[in-house]
């Protein structure tokens, strides 16, 4: 019965420990970057310790590259640069950029390539156990 109660309380005392883990999905622009990276912040203020990891592709990579602003005239790399201060992981899809002919010295610094977005998040959440977040 001491056995059964120390492995329930080791286990308990795990998941109290256990961090949360969550791959935020851009593909649709500047308007869900903005509610997207507002997602992140919140998310970091209520669990700092939260790991994220936001993927782009398609349109979504669009808040990445250099220049890029919110309606507000804020520039994204500020906002990106702020997150990723706080552990934050950008991932940027390179069939994106081959098929819209980007070129990776066009966005910010910081985020990585990664060869195909979807199959990045397809894998965080099957073999990584990542909640999936769409903004």
């Amino acid at each position: 019965m001491q056995c059964i109660a120390a492995v329930a309380f080791f286990a308990a005392a795990l998941a109290a420990n256990a961090q949360e883990r969550v791959v935020y999905h851009f593909d649709s622009g500047l308007s869900q970057a903005t509610k997207g990276l507002r997602n992140i912040r919140n998310h970091l203020d209520v669990d700092p310790k939260a790991q994220i990891i936001a993927v782009a592709h398609a349109e979504g990579v669009d808040f990445l590259m250099e220049g890029a602003k919110t309606t507000n005239n804020q520039e994204f790399a500020a906002l990106v640069g702020d997150l990723m201060s706080r552990g934050v992981k950008f991932e940027i899809c390179e069939i994106t950029l081959k098929n819209r002919h980007l070129k990776k010295e066009q966005f910010i610094l910081g985020p990585t390539f990664t060869p195909s977005g979807v199959v990045r998040i397809a894998r965080l959440q099957a073999e990584e156990h990542y909640a999936y977040i769409k903004p």
